[in-house]
């Protein structure tokens, strides 16, 4: 019996084609990063010669090796801060029934009706008057207060979901909370810990505007700032803004690439854990 049908073959064109929707900005980034400065503007081909020291110019030029290093510093003290204060907080609010639980759950939520914008002036002053402002603290400050209602929602919401058996049982076998949730309940967690990861840490790593406001005038820069650097206020260097913008996600990537088996595999345990 032939299994390959006229539906499979209709299914693999679009899959082709969706591909190709998919991968086409790649090629297009990649060859705007390989151009001579006298390559046609217009074309988004690649031109000959491939100009390969765009990347060298880019890294060198742009402080990429020192930039690459403060938005990893930057990117996993976030991370880790998020995941530990948004984590314990929700635990104490989820396993508590009293009123003023509810009510401070209700607090953190009211995080997401008001614009970042709307504080950035004072805090930018509070920091300034803190002795905050140029260092990479004030960043990782601004990203922990920014993403923890986001975080201890989602933690919130899994946790009403666990089973209280688990906990319960190692009450009963003389476990404080403290040991409770550090034995117990985070392994269970592994599922939302990996989405509040990826979701912050993208978020971190790309984000430009912080940086922007805190770190400028510096010797502290971040990938997106370095990238930044090869756009002045009358022109821009488009083959070195591709080839740095390239540099700076490979981290990334890599990142990615080498945690997406115990990424998914925190996906797929749920309660398994």
């Amino acid at each position: 019996m032939n299994r390959y049908t006229t539906r499979t073959a209709v299914l693999e064109v679009i899959l082709i084609l969706v591909g190709i929707v998919f991968i086409s900005p790649l090629v297009i980034l990649v060859s705007l990063a390989l151009r001579t400065p006298t390559a046609e503007p217009g074309f988004l081909g690649f031109t000959w010669p491939l100009n390969f020291g765009n990347f060298a110019t880019a890294w060198t030029e742009s402080a990429m090796g020192a930039s690459l290093m403060n938005s990893a510093l930057i990117t996993a003290i976030s991370v880790a801060l998020i995941v530990l204060f948004a984590s314990t907080a929700a635990y104490t609010l989820a396993s508590k029934t009293q009123g003023w639980s509810r009510g401070l759950f209700y607090l953190f939520l009211a995080g997401f009706l008001f614009p970042g914008q709307l504080a950035m002036l004072p805090l930018y002053l509070w920091f300034a008057k803190i002795g905050l402002v140029g260092t990479p603290w004030a960043v990782i400050a601004i990203n922990v207060g920014g993403f923890l209602p986001f975080a201890i929602f989602l933690y919130s919401t899994f946790l009403r979901d666990l089973p209280r058996e688990y906990e319960e049982a190692a009450t009963i076998d003389g476990a404080r909370p403290t040991r409770a949730f550090i034995s117990i309940v985070f392994p269970l967690l592994r599922p939302i810990t990996g989405t509040i990861v990826i979701l912050a840490g993208l978020a971190i790593w790309n984000d430009f505007f912080t940086p922007l406001l805190y770190l400028s005038g510096s010797d502290t820069s971040t990938a997106p700032l370095s990238v930044y650097s090869f756009v002045s206020q009358y022109s821009a260097n488009w083959p070195l803004i591709f080839a740095a913008l390239i540099i700076s996600v490979i981290p990334i990537l890599v990142a990615y690439f080498l945690m997406q088996r115990f990424i998914i595999r925190g996906f797929a345990s749920g309660l398994k854990g």
